[in-house]
């Protein structure tokens, strides 16, 4: 089981890649790679073609992660302000993060046509618009340390779909990119086999540890020997707290809808609100388009409003898109925010041939194409010029003020175990909700799901016993610390958490009341 078991399904998950084989018995490769998404696949791609031995392990199915929860923007436009990430980490810093996303689009145009993967790869040019709360400065700021990096930006002062009252202004740039997500992976995993790799679905790594002169990833149904492993789970399941203290899970919302063809411009568009909206289109038939607008985002299980959030979409889309018709599909992902601006890949901290990715912002889809290049030279060279930009070891000496209000949460959420209902009040729950109830001293997590069954969880994530919270539009509980998600039974879905919660015997009081 991975996030492709919670209730809501994106438009990407209609075309699933074909199931793969659960892993058994005893075997050895040159890499191993945990997590069969954008990023996890990437890397296996790219060690592949230079001749190494790679096996995929995904607890779930290939491709149906966090990647299948995405918009599937490929952007070089930083959705954190390059501005500000001058300021945080320098010019050399931005300059190169900006080399590494455009040669990771570039490579993605590449690999789609070498393979002949029909993915609906186009280069469009994104739009970042001036929204109405903004000063019109922010623009112009970013214009300028756009050109100062030698970043081709363009300011505009012709309205665009998504202006609604103020100025119409934006910055316009080109050669950004779309495709389909999941078909591109389908390729990917296509590509993989012809190449010899071997790719396993659900197949939970467990443990891993270290043996002599290798490294050995453990699962419930055997062990796979490799000289080097990478961890691309979303949320590194190989670390306890030394990336996830420099980062922090936000929940996106996603709905989509389709509009005659042509009556929107291909392009991407992100406005300049915080959080921002990001709008794409999709190409559905020679008549129609569909497109994708994300955004109300909030902080990972610190509110339960999920269908608010939607209308509050439809609503800002409706405003601006009149013409589009039923919402089709209506979805929610998770991203990872790094606090200095820039993903955490290469090698994990303190852990010899142990490299990882992870901190993909709202830019997963980029990111994990440079983690295909990347991490590759790592392991066959030794080095890349775009290390240090994404260095998982490194230290957060600027943006002090997020770093502390962002590791709050764990001390906030520790505090929960003093304010929950008495347990009896479990008889109350509906059909499709959950909440937190103690024992005693002791905190559950109970839900009842939409058939009936009453089922009670010890409520500490068991990645480091943060509280977790009931997430009704999905159907799973939510850790706000570091961004674990579980199962109405308790298996964990998304990382770091790799243990299920715990069940919690139902009294016989509350068996009675059932």
């Amino acid at each position: 089981m991975n996030v492709l078991d919670e209730d809501t399904k994106s438009l990407w998950m209609e075309a699933f890649i074909p199931a793969a084989a659960r892993y058994l018995g005893q075997a050895r490769a040159d890499v191993g790679v945990v997590g069969a998404g954008i990023a996890g696949l990437s890397v296996a791609y790219e060690l592949a073609a230079r001749g190494r031995s790679v096996i995929v392990l995904d607890r779930g199915r290939i491709g149906s992660g966090m990647t299948a929860r995405t918009t599937a923007h490929l952007a070089t436009a930083l959705d954190d302000d390059y501005k500000e990430l001058i300021r945080v980490r320098g010019e050399d810093c931005a300059r190169l993060y900006y080399q590494s996303v455009a040669a990771a689009i570039d490579r993605a145009q590449a690999i789609q046509s070498a393979e002949g993967i029909d993915c609906d790869f186009r280069r469009v040019d994104g739009f970042w618009v001036l929204a109405p709360e903004t000063l019109p400065s922010h623009l112009d700021e970013e214009f300028e340390s756009c050109r100062k990096l030698g970043i081709p930006v363009e300011l505009c002062s012709d309205p665009t779909p998504i202006h609604d009252g103020g100025l119409a202004r934006s910055l316009r740039f080109p050669q950004q990119a779309r495709f389909h997500p999941t078909k591109y992976l389908a390729g990917l995993a296509k590509a993989l086999h012809r190449r010899g790799a071997r790719l396993y679905g659900d197949t939970c790594v467990e443990t891993i540890e270290r043996g002599r002169g290798e490294i050995v990833l453990k699962t419930s149904s055997g062990e796979v020997r490799v000289t080097d492993v990478v961890v691309a789970t979303n949320s590194p399941v190989n670390l306890r707290a030394a990336i996830h203290t420099k980062q922090a899970p936000y929940r996106t919302y996603v709905i989509a809808a389709k509009v005659p063809a042509g009556s929107l411009p291909d392009a991407l568009y992100w406005d300049t609100l915080d959080p921002y909206h990001y709008v794409r289109l999709q190409p559905a038939s020679a008549d129609e388009d569909i497109v994708i607008v994300g955004g109300e985002d909030h902080k990972s299980g610190e509110v339960d409003d999920g269908q608010a959030r939607f209308s509050a979409l439809e609503r800002w889309t409706r405003t601006r898109l009149p013409n589009i018709g039923q919402i089709t599909h209506r979805w929610s992902g998770q991203v990872l925010e790094p606090m200095d601006f820039t993903g955490f890949v290469g090698r994990s901290p303190d852990e010899e041939h142990v490299f990882l990715v992870s901190g993909d912002s709202g830019q997963g889809i980029t990111n994990g194409l440079v983690a295909g290049l990347l991490i590759a030279d790592l392991i066959t060279v030794g080095g890349n010029s775009w290390e240090a930009v994404y260095l998982p070891e490194r230290k957060i000496f600027k943006n002090i003020t997020t770093f502390i209000s962002e590791n709050i949460t764990p001390l906030k959420n520790f505090a929960e175990y003093l304010g929950a209902d008495a347990l009896a009040s479990v008889e109350r729950l509906r059909l499709g909700e959950g909440r937190l109830v103690r024992n005693g001293l002791k905190k559950i997590a109970a839900s009842r799901d939409r058939q009936g069954e009453l089922r009670l969880l010890s409520a500490s994530c068991t990645h480091l016993g943060c509280v977790v919270h009931w997430n009704s539009l999905e159907q799973c509980w939510d850790c706000p610390c570091h961004g674990s998600q579980f199962a109405p039974d308790g298996t964990a879905l998304n990382g770091p958490a790799v243990s299920p919660l715990a069940p919690v015997e139902i009294p016989p009081s509350v068996q009675a009341a059932e």
